[in-house]
């Protein structure tokens, strides 16, 4: 979700106030995914990375994803959404790890759409996880597979994305579900998140609709 800090800045505004503006737009996004019947969307709202940032924009950040998950954890289970974490919790401040846990656990029966959040995520740690989880198993080296791995990611109630949307004009991955999204569709838009509304929605989904999947083939000959 990137173009945050940018969007404050092109109003003459704190950071903090693109951040706040940018998790009051998810509402209107996940309104339009729930409307074009997609059942599962990933939010990378916070990667491993980002830890790297000034100490006042993290602790606004968190701040910010506390009141959001006070303030529409209750709207979502009510719309059928089922919220998923995904990363670390242990770096979290206890009251922010307490309530994502609830906010998981009150949505877990949803099935309308399922709406992972990433925060405190990076597909390169989510992959040594995975491996490290495999060895301590004593699994033979003869018996890793892809299924394997997939099934000791962080991901492994989830379908691999068929589509990255990336705003703000970026073209970077950015260490976001680095296995998972090997075949996903990308989908860069130079509108910044805060602005990235329904309609924009409407705009990346029609043009997936027009993308054509080989997963590595070629395109048939009609």
């Amino acid at each position: 979700m990137d173009g945050n800090g940018r969007w404050a800045s092109e109003r003459s505004r704190p950071r903090a106030d693109g951040h706040r503006a940018g998790t009051e737009n998810v509402r209107s996004v996940i309104s339009r995914l729930v409307e074009r019947g997609v059942g599962y969307a990933t939010l990378f709202a916070f990667s491993t990375e980002n830890w790297s940032r000034p100490g006042e924009e993290i602790s606004a950040l968190l701040a910010i994803l506390q009141e959001v998950i006070r303030s529409e954890a209750e709207e979502l289970n009510k719309n059928g959404v089922r919220i998923l974490h995904i990363g670390r919790l242990d770096r979290l401040p206890d009251e922010l790890s307490r309530s994502i846990v609830d906010a998981v656990e009150l949505t877990k029966g949803n099935d309308r759409l399922t709406l992972t959040v990433a925060f405190d995520y990076g597909g390169r740690a989510d992959i040594v996880s995975a491996i490290k989880a495999i060895v301590a198993e004593g699994t033979s080296p003869d018996d890793i597979d892809e299924e394997l791995i997939n099934r000791h990611l962080a991901t492994p109630d989830t379908p691999d994305p068929d589509l990255v949307i990336r705003t703000g004009g970026e073209f970077r991955i950015s260490n976001f579900l680095l296995w998972q999204s090997a075949y996903a569709e990308f989908y860069s838009t130079p509108v910044q998140w805060p602005d990235f509304d329904g309609d924009q929605v409407d705009v990346a989904l029609d043009a997936y609709t027009h993308r054509q999947r080989r997963f590595g083939g070629v395109e048939p000959v009609a």
